[in-house]
């Protein structure tokens, strides 16, 4: 069994920056991410990084955000740069171990004009 402790969020004017991380603790621990939830819209990847090193991000971010891992640790971070009003949601964290995916509890990330 994962368990996931998120941290950051919060309120950014557009241009801002914010840092989320995620802490896990498990065994067997492939893969971290973000996935979130922007109003009246689908759950969408953000960014994933798999074996320490594979980064996927989605479209609009790339550029922008940038997830690292410590993997000694078992904790992630996605820094989010030049944030924009279309970032608005619910950051969800997740990882991946052989047992399954397993998701953190959600940030809020709201990006005003």
């Amino acid at each position: 069994q994962v368990q996931l402790e998120e941290s950051g969020g919060g309120l950014v004017q557009e241009g801002g920056s914010l840092r989320l991380s995620c802490e896990a603790s498990g065994f067997g621990i492939y893969a971290m991410g973000w996935h979130r939830r922007a109003p009246g819209k689908q759950r969408e990847m953000v960014a994933e990084i798999i074996d320490g090193d594979i980064r996927n991000y989605l479209d609009s971010v790339k550029g922008r955000f940038t997830i690292s891992r410590d993997v000694p640790a078992n904790t992630a971070h996605l820094q989010m740069n030049d944030l924009e009003p279309d970032d608005t949601g619910i950051y969800y964290c997740y990882a991946r171990s052989p047992d399954g995916p397993f998701w953190g509890q959600g940030v809020r990330v709201a990006v005003s004009w």
